[in-house]
C-alpha cells in the first residue's frame, strides 16, 4: 500500500512516498481505509528525534478520517463500513498510509455533517482540548460560573477547540492569546470572550481586559517564554495545563506560595499505557461529533494540502514549523 515515510531522523524533506505491506488489525483493531489526515506538531517532533531502527520505512500521522474496511475478532463498538475519525497512537505507525490499525476505543464516529477532510482535522486536538479542560484542569461540565479560562495559543490547533468546548459546555470567561490581526479574529469568531496579545507582556494585556488573576491556565505554546507571566497570573490554589516541551525545564517553587499545581496533558498517555479507562476517548469523540453535528462545535480545517503524498506532507510540515498556522492543514485522497 501506498504510504508517506522516512527511515532517518532530519527535516521535513527525508519523508518520502513510500510502499509498505497492508498491516492485520488485531482483536480490538479497525482496519481503516485512510479518506483524509491532517498534520500536528507531534509529527515535525518525532520526524526529528529519531527514525527507523530497522530500516523499514516509519510511518508519522497522528489524525485520520475514513472507512472501516475490516474488523478485529472482539470489535463490539464499530462495524465493516462506518465511517470513523481518530487520532491513533503514538506507540503504532501512524495514519499517512492507505491502510491504517487503530483500536476501536480510541475511535469516533465520524461527524455525518462534515466531509472526510473536516473531520480530520478534529481528532488529536479534540481528544487533548478536552482531556485538558475537564480531566487535567477539572472543569465540570456546565460549570466554571466566576472563574477565567486563559488560553495561550488560542488560535492553534488544540486552542481552536478548546476556545469552542469551554464556551459551549461550561460558563467560564475564556480569555485566548494571539499574536497577529487575522488569529485574533479567528478566536474571537470561536467565541472567546476576550482576546489579547502574547507576543509581548502577557501578565499586562491580561490585567487590561480586566482579569487580575486566573484561575485556570492552558498554555498550549512557548511555555518557556511565558512561564513567569503564569506564575504572576495563576490566583491562589489555580491550575495551569501544560501541553508543549519547555526546553529548559519548569521552576514550580513560584506557584508554592499559592497553592497553584501544574498538570501536564499528552493525549497519548492513555492509548500507550493501554489505560483501564481508555475507552474515555472513544466516548469524548462520539460526544464531539454530536456537539458538531448539532452545530455548536464547527471543524477548525483552515487549508487543504491536496492529496496524501511526501511533497504536500514536506510542505505541510514546513508551515507547522514556520509557527504561523491558524487552525488544522489537512490533505485527502491519494493519486492514483
Amino acid at each position: 500500500m501506498k504510504a508517506v515515510g522516512y527511515t532517518e531522523a532530519g527535516p521535513a524533506s527525508v519523508l518520502q512516498d513510500v510502499e509498505i505491506p497492508d498491516p492485520t488489525p488485531g482483536p480490538r483493531d479497525l482496519l481503516v481505509e485512510v479518506a483524509a489526515v491532517s498534520v500536528n506538531p507531534v509529527d515535525t517532533k518525532v520526524r526529528t528525534r529519531g527514525g527507523s531502527e530497522d530500516g523499514t520505512p516509519k510511518v508519522l500521522g497522528y489524525d485520520a478520517a475514513g472507512v472501516v474496511r475490516a474488523v478485529g475478532e472482539e470489535v463490539e463498538l464499530f462495524a465493516v463500513g462506518d465511517e470513523v475519525y481518530y487520532a491513533g497512537s503514538i506507540a503504532r505507525p501512524g495514519t499517512d498510509s492507505e491502510l491504517h490499525v487503530v483500536d476501536e476505543r480510541i475511535v469516533g464516529a465520524k461527524p455525518a455533517s462534515l466531509s472526510m477532510a473536516e473531520a480530520a482535522a478534529l481528532p488529536l486536538t479534540a481528544i487533548t482540548a478536552w482531556e485538558l479542560l475537564f480531566d487535567r484542569l477539572g472543569v465540570e461540565q456546565g460549570g466554571g460560573e466566576g472563574r477565567t479560562l486563559l488560553v495561550v495559543g488560542a488560535a492553534g490547533g488544540v486552542g481552536s477547540v478548546l476556545v469552542q468546548l469551554a464556551r459551549q459546555l461550561t460558563s467560564l470567561r475564556v480569555v485566548g492569546t494571539a499574536s497577529r490581526p487575522e488569529t485574533s479574529a479567528w478566536v474571537r469568531d470561536l467565541g472567546a470572550h476576550d482576546v489579547v496579545d502574547h507576543s509581548g507582556d502577557l501578565a499586562a494585556a491580561v490585567r487590561e481586559v480586566g482579569v487580575q488573576h486566573v484561575e485556570l491556565i492552558a498554555g498550549l505554546t512557548g511555555t518557556d517564554d511565558h512561564w513567569a507571566a503564569y506564575a504572576d497570573l495563576v490566583a491562589p490554589q489555580g491550575r495551569i495545563g501544560v501541553i508543549d516541551d519547555p526546553a529548559d525545564g519548569l521552576d514550580v517553587m513560584g506557584l508554592k506560595q499559592k497553592s497553584a499545581s501544574l498538570h501536564w496533558e499528552f493525549m497519548f498517555a492513555r492509548p500507550v499505557h493501554q489505560t483501564p479507562d481508555m475507552v474515555e476517548q472513544h466516548r469524548l469523540l462520539t460526544e464531539v461529533a454530536r456537539l458538531v453535528d448539532e452545530g455548536r462545535v464547527r471543524t477548525t480545517l483552515t487549508d487543504t494540502y491536496g492529496e496524501i503524498t511526501a511533497e504536500n506532507v514536506v510542505r505541510a510540515h514546513r508551515m507547522l514549523e514556520s509557527g504561523s498556522t491558524r487552525g488544522k492543514v489537512v490533505l485527502a485522497g491519494w493519486p492514483a
